[in-house]
């Protein structure tokens, strides 16, 4: 492309700006007067939790190049500090929308009999079951901090909240400030009475019962606070153990910088001033919020028992593939090959395959890589199961899935422990690809079956993320499967892969050719056309080789659901791209692409 043209100045958006924007779309869903009452919740809590772990990663990286002086601008031509102050403007105005949402759902929640309420406006037998419950269940669990010389700034964990007030002693007259940090094992929801939905919140109920963490004290100001600390985790190349290498840097997480401070609007200077010095942020770091302090804590609503304002359970089909075959998910492949669609097809056909593989005598060995799965995974419990069977059982685990590293290090001692062998992949690549490979004599020869999923072994996430399940037994696909396996465990670089492509050796080429044919067809005046759907769209290789598709008269149609750095439909530079992101109900995940190679397309 020409760079001196002024149409491509600023071709790409910002990968950070176009996050926020599809996290304002999630939030959009939860003033969808459609969706149930409940699930609007769900999105506001999404969405704010979505704010809250950007700020500890992308916002604390942008942090990291300005700390250090990096001179490197983003493909869109922008400074860390410059993209920090967008970052903050729009950041801001997400706040206030969010906090403007929850007022709204506060009041439909009051309608239907779901209340949080003020304690000055509790009658004396809520008062009385509220002073049961702080004594019994809540004040043990709390620590009141005087802050003065003798008793420095406390440490708050990452995502910790704490009340912070000023204090005046009764008989003394002298001011003191002060910390009640929230402890995480307490709800931030305290229900009044088992068999009602009336709330007050857990720093509420502090400040009623404050004579017993603060004897002798009244309280002249306050306000609540959150801290928001790094926790990107920087790999280590040198590290002789890597397991050991994470788990002590999930340790230095917990202490990471302090990013950002959300803090009650109501809260004095003095302390707000007070918490910016002690955290050693800048002032445009503390940002105040007019309403409730870490609203992601709201999740802890979802748990009503009220299914008339959830959506109507989803009841997936199992393949009717497995179940001609009478469950035997080997024979139903050799039949045939089989794609299943989750969440519309159930991810236990998945669990099944391996649950088989595990049990049957004829199985030999099980290969699998693991990205993230759920607590007390099936998976997990079918590979250990599989290893203690005698089978030879291979477990690829990615240490380097963020927010899950500490989960995978118990599952892969728990898996070293049954005789599964565990490896961690690449230090400086995640394992991102989903496969599971199972190899089984049958008529005195081997045969090799194999799974590739656009998603995670993760049988809770499977039932709200759409993805795809692909079950083979194609010998071609399979001697590919085990040479990506040898790469994952041995760094035996495959040679001649002839139906796969990975990243990162030639996945991108290979789009990049398929694009590039799709060029040559239009030029040549055959139908040309490409469809993809994706997580998010950043290379600036694949944008820049779809604009050139665009310009060459490709139709091409994108679902990316979240990140897009791609400007669809600019004259001159991509009018033949149309962009559409999905939010919804169902997360979708999947990762498709398809090239029209001079048919046209079955709908426009």
């Amino acid at each position: 492309m020409d760079s001196d043209n002024p149409i491509y100045t600023n071709r790409f958006l910002n990968r950070e700006l176009s996050w926020l924007a599809f996290n304002a779309r999630v939030l959009e869903e939860a003033s969808n007067s459609r969706h149930p009452l409940l699930e609007r919740l769900k999105f506001l809590a999404i969405s704010h939790s979505n704010l809250e772990e950007f700020t500890t990663v992308r916002v604390a990286g942008l942090k990291a190049q300005v700390r250090a002086s990096v001179d490197l601008l983003s493909q869109d031509g922008l400074t860390a500090s410059q993209q920090l102050t967008a970052i903050y403007s729009e950041t801001r105005q997400l706040i206030e929308q969010q906090q403007r949402t929850w007022l709204n759902l506060k009041t439909l929640l009051q309608e239907q009999q779901i209340s949080l309420l003020e304690t000055h406006s509790l009658d004396r037998v809520a008062m009385r079951r509220l002073r049961e419950i702080f004594e019994q269940e809540i004040f043990p669990l709390l620590t009141p901090l005087a802050i003065d010389p003798a008793h420095p700034f406390p440490f708050i964990a990452n995502r910790g909240v704490a009340l912070a007030m000023e204090l005046v002693n009764l008989a003394t007259g002298e001011p003191m400030q002060a910390l009640v940090p929230l402890a995480r094992s307490l709800p931030r929801f305290i229900k009044i009475f088992p068999d009602d939905s009336r709330y007050v919140l857990l720093e509420d109920m502090v400040v009623l019962f404050l004579d017993r963490l603060f004897p002798g004290f009244r309280m002249t100001g306050k306000g609540l606070f959150q801290v928001l600390r790094d926790s990107e985790l920087d790999v280590d190349e040198e590290a002789d153990d890597l397991m050991q290498f994470f788990e002590s840097a999930l340790k230095r997480r917990r202490r990471g910088y302090v990013i950002q401070i959300m803090a009650d609007a109501v809260m004095p200077d003095s302390l707000r001033l007070e918490l910016i010095e002690q955290a050693h942020i800048q002032e445009d770091d503390l940002l105040q919020v007019s309403g409730m302090v870490a609203l992601s804590d709201i999740e802890q609503l979802l748990d009503i028992a009220r299914p008339d304002l959830k959506f109507t359970e989803f009841l997936p089909r199992f393949p009717e593939r497995i179940r001609d075959f009478d469950g035997d998910c080997f024979a139903a492949i050799r039949h045939k090959d089989m794609i299943v669609h989750h969440p519309y097809e159930s991810f236990d056909v998945v669990v099944s395959f391996l649950q088989q593989a595990a049990k049957d005598p004829d199985v030999l060995a099980i290969k699998q890589t693991l990205y993230r799965t759920s607590k007390n995974s099936p998976i997990i419990k079918a590979l250990i199961q599989a290893a203690e069977n005698g089978k030879q059982v291979t477990a690829v685990v990615e240490l380097k899935a963020r927010f899950d590293e500490e989960a995978n290090i118990q599952w892969s001692r728990d898996m070293e422990r049954a005789g599964v062998q565990v490896v961690f992949g690449f230090v400086t690549l995640k394992t991102h690809s989903k496969m599971s490979l199972v190899i089984r004599r049958e008529h005195n020869s081997l045969q090799t079956y194999v799974h590739f999923g656009t998603g995670n072994y993760h049988p809770i996430t499977a039932r709200i993320y759409t993805d795809l399940s692909y079950f083979t037994c194609d010998p071609v696909l399979g001697r590919d499967a085990g040479q990506i396996f040898n790469y994952l465990t041995g760094y035996a670089e495959p040679q001649n892969l002839e139906q796969i492509a990975i990243a990162p050796l030639r996945l991108r080429q290979m789009l990049l050719d398929d694009i590039q044919h799709e060029i040559t067809l239009a030029k040549a005046g055959k139908p040309a056309s490409i469809w993809a759907k994706m997580n998010a769209l950043v290379d600036p290789a694949l944008i820049d080789a779809l604009y050139a598709a665009s310009n060459a008269g490709v139709k091409i149609d994108l679902v990316v659901r979240s990140i897009c750095c791609l400007r669809p439909g600019v004259p001159g530079l991509s009018e033949n791209i149309r962009v559409r992101s999905l939010v919804g109900r169902f997360l979708e995940h999947a990762r498709i692409v398809c090239f029209g190679n001079g048919a046209a397309m079955p709908s426009p």
